[in-house]
Parts: C-alpha cells; structure tokens; sequence
C-alpha cells in the first residue's frame, strides 16, 4: 500500500486504547516528568465519550498536538548576591497553546521548580484559560531561584537577570506573564522595569498582576482566592449547603489562601487552621486573618509568629497534620500534591463535606479516588482556581483600554465568570454521562473549547 494511504494503527483502536496508546507515547517521550505526566492523565482519562462522540479530534491528532507544547524555552539566570558572589539558576517559560489567544500563565520562584513542574502547570492553564471564556492560551514559567531570605536588591538583580532572557520571548499579544508561588508586586514591578528598559517602550499590557498605582488591576490579587470560595460557594448550594456556619481549613498563607480565608469569613465560615511551609496553625476560635496578613505580606515571618498574639492557638510542625483536623469544608491553597492517600482517608473520616482546589493540582490521584468515592463534594483546580486567570484578563483588557475599573466591577465580573464556569461543568458533566461530577465537565468542556478552535485552525 503506498504510503498515502496507509492508516494510522493507534486511530484504528478503539477511544479507551487510543487514550492509552497516546499517553504511553508522552510517557516515553517525557521519562521521569511525574508531575507533567500526572497532570495529562488526569485530563486525558476523562476524554472516553468525548473521542467517540468526535472522531474528528482523533484524525486531526488533537490529543498529541495540545499535550505537547508549541515551545518550551529553558535558559541560564546568573546574578551576584550582596556579597559579590555569582549565582546561577535555570530559567523556564513554556508556551503551551496559543489556540485562544496569547499564552497566558504565571511565573513560580521557588527552588522545587523543575521542567516537568512547569510543563504540569502549562497543561492545566490551557483548560482552566479556556473555562474562563475569555481569549487567552495556556502558558507558565518560572526559576528554582528562591527569594525567602533575599534582601530587596538581590531580588531586584535576580529579576532583571531574568527578565533580560525573557524579554525576547514575551509581548502584549505574545505571552503575558503574571505572578505564582514566589513572584507577587515586588517581583513584578522589578520585571516589568526590566522590560521597558530593554524594549523602549510601555506595554503594560505585557504583565499582569503589577501595582494598581502602575498599571494593575484590583482584585488582582484575591483573585484567586475569592474565585475558589466563589466556585465552591456553588457547588454547596447546589447540596443545600453553604460556608455559613462552616467549618473551614485552608493551607498555605500566601496571597490564595489569605484571601480565600477572608471571602470564607466573610460568608460566614469559621477559618481553624492554615500552614506555610514549615507548620501549621490551628485557632479553635477562628483565625484571625489580619493578622495572618500582617505575618506574610508585611513582616514576611513564619505562621508560628501568629501564637506571639493569639497564645490560645496552637502550632504544629508537620504541616501535612493540618488535615487531622475537623472541618467541613478544606481548602487546599499551597503546592501540588500536599494532600495525598493518608490524609484524605483522615479527612474523609472526620466527615468532611467539600473540597476545592485552590492551588494547582494539590491532591494527588490516590486523594482524588478516595475523596470522590466517598462522596465528598470536589472542585478540581482547573475549574476552582481560575479566578486569578480571569482577572489577569481583565487586566490585560484594561490596559488596552487605558482605563481602570474600580474594586465592586472587578469582583462582580469574577463573580460572573466563577459561576459561569460552575454551570460549564455541570452541564458538560451531565451531557456526556456524568452528571455531578466536575472533574470530568471541567476537563471535558475545557479541551473541547480548544479541541474545536484547533480542527478549524488546520494542523498548526
């Protein structure tokens, strides 16, 4: 047969052994990448109905094009310390889908970043980008460069240093960077100096999360976490349930989890715990986000410094502990997989109601399995987080304009976008035979938006 006309042997099987086939070929092509690999299975296992109901998605080769990044950049960052000495660190940027829009994703500090971190996390923001509605593709970088313990011009000379790569690989309609774990204002501020400096020119619209004296949005930065409440204020009501009066944990004391506890308290939760990297706080009284506030993003202090003015708190050493404790609904807002097997089957057992996803993929697959079988209520990052996303949207939508929208527009706008997405999923869920599921509506609705926009763009 001429080679014309030979078939394709994986399109010749049936949509569960495609799947398989298609994810064996990433595994061979991406050895040891675990979370990279994680991450496209759990989006790839909930695709079964969809590739029988398209198998145009299947000639067109839409899984192995949108699972393999249209460029991953990966460079040298070297900066000299206070005391003259030189460092080196590597720096990231993929590009992952640009279907929608410009590349659109967050820049992570933090010395665990690795290629397959970033690839994970470029993954994910192509689907959680398409849920927003807004036209935006998926994209996501960063360093292993750690700024805990770094004075301000060390940060500065890292950033520049940084920014000097980056600059090249950027641009408003390009790919527009925002913050993650380890780059908030300060970070941004320093980059985006960086940038007009070697551009000669102010596109603001270039960055997002930056100052709103200087070009930023507000909300911004709550984004994230007032997102998360949001969407999982929707799945509660759906159940008959609400934050009222709830019992609530959420990891980490970054900018997510600060603000996901405010809107929490604001509707009506009691907040008893939450973490940072080294332990963990529990206030049977509820915590008192202020201060948490003023621990983090003013005197930048470890959470242990909150018992110095609640001594009635207590403190633990093993964060992961956080999640022994009784609540109804958890919220983990810190890193990937910090809720695994052990500790959803202790969060099952003190009968906790719900989950959501605040930070990027925190429960691993075992978690999932045990909470979902158990009847626990879940909202799955991509959905859950998006929020941030959104409002870096918006952002770059008020740049464009040269115009700002006050505080009550924005989070009316993410109000909006949050239960959009809520009534995406479920209706997706529903359509394609799993009704109350939103791991499969978030995934299926997120891939088929981009699905359809790459069978009418050709093969790119």
């Amino acid at each position: 047969m001429p080679y014309a006309q030979q078939e394709n042997p994986i399109k010749q099987q049936s949509s569960s052994e495609y799947i398989k086939a298609i994810h064996k070929k990433l595994k061979d092509r991406n050895p040891g990448e675990s979370e990279f690999l994680q991450a496209t299975w759990e989006v790839f296992d909930s695709l079964q109905p969809v590739f029988e109901q398209h198998p145009e998605y299947v000639e067109q080769g839409i899984l192995e094009r949108i699972s393999e990044p249209e460029r991953f950049i990966a460079f040298r960052v070297t900066w000299e310390d206070d005391a003259g000495n030189v460092h080196v660190n590597r720096g990231y940027r993929v590009q992952f889908n640009s279907t929608l829009g410009p590349f659109k994703g967050g820049l992570r500090f933090h010395p665990s970043l690795t290629a397959s971190v970033v690839k994970f996390l470029g993954f994910e923001q192509i689907f959680k980008n398409a849920l927003t509605g807004l036209p935006i593709g998926g994209g996501k970088g960063g360093s292993d460069f750690d700024p805990k313990g770094k004075s301000d011009r060390e940060i500065m000379r890292f950033c520049q240093s940084f920014m000097t790569e980056l600059t090249r690989h950027i641009g408003p309609d390009i790919d527009v960077p925002a913050g993650d774990i380890g780059v908030g204002k300060r970070e941004i501020g320093y980059m985006f100096g960086q940038y007009k400096r070697l551009r000669n020119a102010s596109e603001a619209g270039v960055f997002t999360g930056k100052n709103p004296d200087n070009g930023g949005s507000l909300i911004r930065k709550e984004a994230t976490g007032y997102g998360t409440v949001y969407f999982v204020e929707e799945m509660l009501k759906e159940q008959g349930h609400s934050f009222k009066g709830s019992k609530v944990i959420v990891s980490g004391s970054g900018n997510v989890s600060i603000y996901a506890m405010e809107k929490a308290i604001e509707f009506g939760a009691t907040v008893v715990a939450c973490s940072d990297s080294e332990g963990f706080i529990y206030d049977p009284e509820g915590i008192d986000v202020e201060t948490v506030k003023q621990l983090k993003e003013v005197d930048r202090k470890r959470i242990y410094h909150y018992l110095e003015t609640h001594p009635n708190a207590q403190y633990g050493n093993d964060k992961s502990d956080i999640w022994k404790i009784q609540c109804d609904i958890a919220l983990p807002c810190a890193t990937q997989n910090e809720i695994d097997r052990e500790s959803a089957q202790a969060m099952v057992e003190n009968l906790v109601k719900a989950v959501g996803e605040g930070a990027n993929m925190p429960c691993t697959e075992e978690a999932v399995r045990v909470l979902t079988h158990n009847g626990v209520l879940f909202a799955p990052a991509k959905a859950a987080n998006a929020g941030g996303v959104a409002v870096s949207a918006m952002e770059m939508s008020q740049n464009s304009m040269r115009y700002s929208w006050t505080a009550e527009e924005v989070d009316e706008k993410l109000l909006q976008v949050m239960k959009n997405i809520y009534k995406t999923c479920t209706e997706t869920a529903s359509q394609y035979g799993a009704p109350g599921n939103l791991i499969v509506g978030a995934n299926i609705a997120g891939f088929k938006k981009v699905a359809d926009a790459m069978v009418s763009h050709g093969l790119n």
